[in-house]
């Protein structure tokens, strides 16, 4: 047995979780609520006004999206947490072999501090219209200020403390602050509402009329701001549904979900999605068109100004928090991916760690304002193992292969796996690249594009390795 196990807090890196340590549906209402009702929906938001959105295309694209990303998570996901209860890496190391599998963990792992970073950033946006010291701007790549070092490495080592003691402990935080934190963002769109209603002098007295204020002056379906992309109803979909494919096409939350008593569990996800990807959303995009209806030139996206405006020092308060509470499972997440790296060293270290690489992105600002183009890109590089993972656990003996072939055979880097990671990344890129398919679209054929790969490669490897 490795340390980690003689520690305070066991979190099961390298075998089941046992019954006596699963956790209740509101456990995972509460940590979903509050992962994705985060100060990053106030960076999110604004995207769909500047790509010149429309109201139908936004709301209808909203809904679609984020069912679809529910049932990803309840069909795709939660079915074989609850079945393996193992971490995502640890199952991976049983597929893949060690060797594969630190390579996977290693870039995973960098990915999620990078993501991480990018929370703390935005909540150090609010404290530094607080503390009133200078932040950086959209385009700055570099920290400006020590004022800045300073408020983002107090966030980060707090942050990292919390997801250090452990998931029981990121879920508790996250309970305690979802509610508030919703009802903050809801009062960003109300409040930006009224003023929208204020300004340009609209009579809304029905339904009927708010959608029209909403078609004419919120989400107007026009051109985009220079440099942006026009989204249209599609963009809109897939966005919603992929910026979390990371964690639930890409199985990253096997980790979370091994806690699950059952796999409707994965239900929850639907907290996130309606507050955090829907009414968060829809509530900043309303704050950055009021703020481009005032003042047409200023087209900065920064949270903590923007909350302020609306709500005063609760919403300071609120990008503050809903920052921390999704860094705070980020964080965690990361850590069991360097942990799996080095089982011998205890996970809580590996955490603490991992909150000081996070927290050193963080003080760069450029990973936060590059925001979206980042999950898009880290939901294509997990993208192809999670079609692995599938794969291997439904259709390999049911087709005469072998299910967690690195394991049975002893090999360190399942050549089956690797390929198919490898070519199917090489494929998208390749299509974003020379066949004019944007990101945020390439991961859905990718995923069929793995799944055929590792299918067939199998068939070879697996002969080839049992004759020799």
């Amino acid at each position: 047995m490795t340390d980690q196990n003689n520690s305070n807090t066991n979190e099961y890196e390298r075998e089941p979780v046992p019954e006596s340590a699963l956790l209740g549906f509101k456990s995972f209402l509460g940590m979903y609520a509050g992962e994705h009702c985060a100060g990053t929906e106030l960076m999110i938001g604004p995207l769909f006004v500047a790509a010149g959105v429309s109201a139908f295309d936004l709301v209808v694209g909203l809904i679609v999206g984020n069912l679809l990303a529910v049932l990803s998570w309840l069909f795709l996901t939660a079915p074989i947490a609850v079945k393996c209860r193992l971490t995502l890496y640890y199952q991976l190391e049983k597929i893949c072999g060690r060797k594969l599998v630190t390579l996977y963990n290693l870039a995973n792992g960098v990915m999620f501090c990078f993501l991480a970073g990018s929370m703390i950033t935005v909540s150090a946006t609010a404290v530094g219209v607080w503390v009133e010291f200078p932040m950086p701007g959209l385009n700055d790549v570099y920290p400006n200020s020590i004022g800045w070092v300073l408020a983002v490495f107090g966030i980060g080592m707090l942050i990292s403390i919390v997801a250090a003691f452990g998931y029981d402990t990121v879920s508790k935080f996250a309970n305690i602050a979802a509610p508030w934190m919703v009802l903050v963002f809801l009062a960003f769109g109300l409040v930006g509402l009224k003023q929208f209603i204020e300004v340009t002098g609209a009579e809304v007295n029905s339904l009927g009329s708010l959608w029209t204020l909403c078609e004419t002056h919120i989400w107007e379906g026009g051109k985009p701001l220079p440099g942006q992309v026009k989204f249209t109803f599609w963009h809109v979909m897939f966005f919603a549904w992929f910026c979390n494919m990371a964690m639930h096409i890409g199985m990253s939350d096997l980790t979370i979900f091994r806690y699950a008593k059952h796999s409707w569990y994965g239900v929850a996800t639907a907290s996130g999605m309606c507050v955090g990807h829907f009414m968060a959303w829809l509530s900043a995009s309303v704050l950055y068109a009021l703020q481009l209806h005032n003042h047409p030139s200023n087209t900065d996206v920064l949270p903590g100004p923007m909350a302020f405006q609306a709500a005063g020092i609760a919403g300071l308060l609120c990008v503050i928090i809903a920052g921390w509470t999704t860094a705070n499972p980020t964080i965690y997440r990361a850590g069991l991916a360097f942990q799996a790296i080095v089982p011998a060293l205890s996970r809580f270290k590996v955490t603490i760690a991992t909150g000081m690489l996070a927290t050193f992105a963080g003080m760069f600002p450029a990973i936060a304002m590059k925001l979206l183009g980042f999950v898009a890109l880290y939901g294509m590089l997990l993208m192809p193992m999670g079609a692995v993972i599938f794969v291997d656990f439904y259709l390999l003996k049911k087709l005469g292969l072998q299910s967690n072939y690195a394991e049975l055979s002893k090999k360190s880097f399942n050549w089956a796996a690797g390929l198919t990671w490898f070519l199917t990344l090489g494929m998208c890129v390749a299509l974003v690249q020379f066949a004019g398919v944007q990101i945020y679209f390439v991961s859905l054929p990718g995923w069929f594009i793995a799944a055929a790969f590792y299918v067939v490669i199998s068939k070879f490897y697996q002969r080839q390795v049992h004759h020799t």
